[in-house]
């Protein structure tokens, strides 16, 4: 039988037990459709037969409610409720229940809590409401959930990311000449395929230690919401697992890639430092230009599909352009460089460094690594909670900073720039990053901000939930220290931030 009839049905409130004047509201995708009903949603799985999905039969529709209950409550156990039926009698009328009771089973749903729209991190975004604590957070919440994901080396690799490569290629062909150019869609299909050779051996060994994992899937911002402001991944892809199990960073890639489509580039950067600092997964940054191509790539043959699907609508038309724009673009990477920003406690140097890390390298910007938070992490703490004196004695400090030119030399190595942020007041710490950068055949710079110790006091003053412990006496006490002789760029730091990164992206250049 069709479904007709069971949509009918659970358009009308009284399905539900809802008053007749309240209101059902349908939202409906390629393989879905999802009411929502009160204080809940149904989902319920399209009788439909895609290139990529089966939901042809009862049966199949059975299961992959099932694994969608069992995949998103990895993640979300408080909104996915379970499975719940539609039944019909012998008088043919229906209902919903939890089991047959003797009735005809007629359709599968997928029981949900709801939640308000707004609190759609894709409505968060459009609000101009996604703040620094809430980036954090999400980094978070995706990197736990992937050390906790599912370890799994039969699938990804790199003869699966050619695949999805060719996927793309094959579909983005579809609207050639269209909508794309033939040369730039071929271009990015050989770019795309070129990169996942480039990159065969490490896909390989990430695939075989462990980074290939059963992840979420379709991480982008309208599948996480906002539960009391702390982010919720949900909506995971359950009718082919194997979509889903991929390298750990290809998962992340979606979302960087939709924020910086969405030209949220700031925020994209923070995301994808705050992982690295949560993970220390730098070894596979060589593989991320072909991951947000891959990314980007389906979202052109998506929006192109959409398009066509809507009388050629204009504006879905220039976002697949937009996203192929994206998919070739992060594929030249430019080359790496070091820049190390360095200054006593209150003179702006986390500020600027993030202000500036989205600005420099491959897409998104470079690896930020500040002392305060490797501080931190290394010694089990979130980056936001105090540490006692004990943790900043001088032993302590030379291997927080050994570990910054560790992860420094990983990311340049995998061909992405770093800013490495921190005091840097001893002549021997500003040297060995000289060094670095020479043994690694990239540029450096070195940038000192000069400020005046008033204005330090009162920016320390204005700290609220910082990684820094540093307070006015401890900023004083480096000032009596002195710092030698600065060979680095010397920078007002009381000068506009526009200014200030104007000035070093002159030098870089």
């Amino acid at each position: 039988m069709g479904q007709e009839a069971v949509i009918d049905f659970l358009k009308r409130p009284e399905s539900y037990g809802l008053g007749s004047s309240e209101m059902v509201h349908c939202v409906e995708t390629h393989g879905a459709m999802i009411f929502l009903a009160g204080d809940h949603a149904y989902k319920m799985k399209r009788q439909v037969l895609l290139p990529y999905l089966d939901f042809s039969t009862l049966e199949k529709r059975r299961l992959v409610c099932e694994n969608e209950i069992r995949l998103n409550r990895r993640t979300a156990p408080n909104l996915y409720l379970g499975t719940v039926v539609v039944l019909r009698d012998r008088s043919g009328a229906f209902r919903i229940g939890a089991s047959a009771d003797g009735d005809e089973i007629v359709e599968w749903l997928v029981k949900m809590r709801r939640f308000p729209d707004d609190a759609l991190l894709s409505r968060v975004v459009a609000a101009g409401a996604l703040s620094p604590q809430i980036v954090h957070a999400l980094a978070d919440t995706i990197a736990a959930f992937h050390a906790q994901a599912a370890v799994s080396s039969a699938w990804g690799g790199a003869d699966e990311l050619a695949r999805i490569a060719r996927g793309d290629a094959k579909n983005i062909a579809r609207y050639v000449p269209d909508l794309f150019a033939a040369g730039r869609a071929q271009g990015l299909a050989d770019g795309m395929l070129g990169a996942v050779e480039a990159q065969r051996t490490l896909l390989e060994e990430r695939r075989n230690n462990g980074f290939v994992r059963h992840g979420h899937g379709d991480l982008h911002l309208a599948n996480i919401y906002l539960d009391a402001g702390q982010p919720r991944l949900f909506d995971a892809i359950e009718f082919d697992d194997r979509l889903a199990q991929n390298d750990v960073l290809y998962d992340l890639a979606f979302l960087l890639m939709d924020l910086w489509h969405r030209d949220l580039r700031g925020e994209a950067n923070r995301v994808f430092n705050r992982y690295l600092l949560r993970t220390g997964d730098l070894g596979g940054l060589a593989a991320l230009p072909l991951f947000l191509s891959l990314r980007a790539g389906i979202r052109t043959h998506v929006a192109a599909t959409m398009a066509a699907g809507q009388n050629n609508d204009p504006q879905l038309r220039k976002e697949a352009a937009q996203y192929m724009d994206l998919a070739i673009s992060v594929l030249e990477t430019p080359p790496p460089a070091l820049v190390a920003v360095g200054g006593y406690s209150g003179s702006g140097k986390s500020y600027l460094a993030a202000a500036l890390a989205p600005l420099l390298g491959a897409v998104p910007g470079a690896v930020h690594l500040r002392s305060d938070e490797l501080r931190k992490v290394m010694m089990g703490q979130d980056p936001e909670t105090p540490l006692g004196p004990a943790a900043y004695k001088s032993k302590v400090s030379a291997k927080v900073y050994a570990e910054l030119r560790q992860r420094a030399e990983r990311a340049l190595l995998s061909g992405h720039s770093v800013i490495a942020d921190a005091v840097h007041n001893h002549a021997k710490s500003r040297a060995d990053l000289a060094a670095l950068a020479t043994r690694c055949k990239v540029p450096f710079i070195g940038i000192w901000l000069d400020a005046d110790q008033a204005l330090m006091a009162r920016r320390i003053a204005d700290r609220h939930g910082d990684a820094s412990d540093a307070d006015a006496a401890v900023m004083a006490r480096q000032i009596a220290s002195g710092a030698g002789a600065i060979e680095w760029h010397c920078i007002d730091a009381a000068r506009p931030l526009d200014e200030k990164l104007a000035q070093i992206l002159a030098l870089i250049v």
